[in-house]
C-alpha cells in the first residue's frame, strides 16, 4: 500500500485538513474566565449584604436600648446606651433621637469606602403613630 505525498503533508484535499482542533480549549477557558468574572462580581455584593444585615441589627438594638432607658426600664442616658449598643454590634451610632419614650436611632458602618446607614425605631407599642 502506498501513500501519496499530499495525503501526508496536510493539504487540503488530504485527510489532515484544518478542522476545529483546539477549538475545545479556547471554549474551556472562555467558560473559566466567566466563572471567575461572575464570582469576582458577586462575592462583594454579598459581603455588602452581610454588613448591611449587621448593621441592621445594631440599628435595632440601639433603637431598643435607647427606648428600654427612656422608658426607665433600664437606668442611664438613651443616647449613651445605643450608641453601646451600636458598638457591640459592630457598628457606630450616627443619630439619636428621644420624642417622649420613642426612640429613633441610625446605625452606620463603612464598607469598601462608603458608609451603610440605616434607620431604626422602638418604643411602646402604638406610640409610633
Amino acid at each position: 500500500m502506498t501513500r501519496c505525498a499530499s495525503c501526508a503533508s496536510g493539504s487540503p484535499g488530504g485527510s489532515r485538513g484544518r478542522g476545529d482542533g483546539g477549538s475545545g480549549s479556547v471554549l474551556a477557558i472562555a467558560v473559566i474566565a466567566s466563572v471567575a468574572a461572575f464570582t469576582l462580581t458577586l462575592v462583594p455584593l454579598a459581603q455588602a449584604l452581610v454588613v448591611k444585615q449587621r448593621v441592621v441589627a445594631a440599628a435595632d438594638a440601639a433603637a431598643l436600648a435607647a427606648a428600654d432607658t427612656a422608658s426607665g426600664a433600664t437606668a442611664g442616658f438613651p443616647c449613651d446606651a445605643a450608641g453601646r449598643a451600636a458598638r457591640l454590634n459592630g457598628a457606630r451610632l450616627g443619630r439619636c433621637e428621644i420624642d417622649g419614650l420613642i426612640a429613633t436611632v441610625s446605625a452606620v458602618s463603612a464598607y469598601w469606602g462608603m458608609n451603610i446607614t440605616v434607620l431604626a425605631r422602638a418604643g411602646p407599642p402604638g406610640g409610633a403613630r
